[in-house]
């Protein structure tokens, strides 16, 4: 089992939903975030005084599937995020040992 996390651009948020949806992923959890890379931040005008947006809004997808929807889903999030201009997102992949579901005990890939 693998846990895909994806830190994505507020505004794609829908689109890789969709997009996970139609290569079979059952749930996902959506968590707001506000960070930056690269891009770093940039300079807003409010009543006359200029000031530093140092953090962005991102939004941060987690989904915990089998080995072997792994590369679909991340093919399914690149291509829903992807704008072509800086600060479009990463995606990171990590091990998950086990999964309990805690309504019927379930545990594996049963859970998911």
């Amino acid at each position: 089992m693998k846990k895909i996390e994806a830190v994505i651009k507020p505004f794609k948020l829908d689109e890789v939903k969709e997009a996970l949806q139609q290569v079979g992923v059952q749930g996902i959890t959506v968590i707001e975030a506000k960070g930056f890379g690269r891009q770093k931040g940039h300079t807003e005008l409010y009543r006359g005084a200029e000031y530093v947006v140092d953090f962005l809004p991102k939004v941060k997808i987690e989904v915990v599937l089998g080995d072997s929807m792994v590369e679909a889903a991340i093919d399914a999030i690149r291509k829903a995020a992807q704008t072509g201009r800086i600060g479009d997102g990463k995606i990171f992949v990590s091990s998950i040992e086990d999964v309990i579901r805690i309504r019927t005990g379930e545990t594996g890939a049963d859970a998911i």
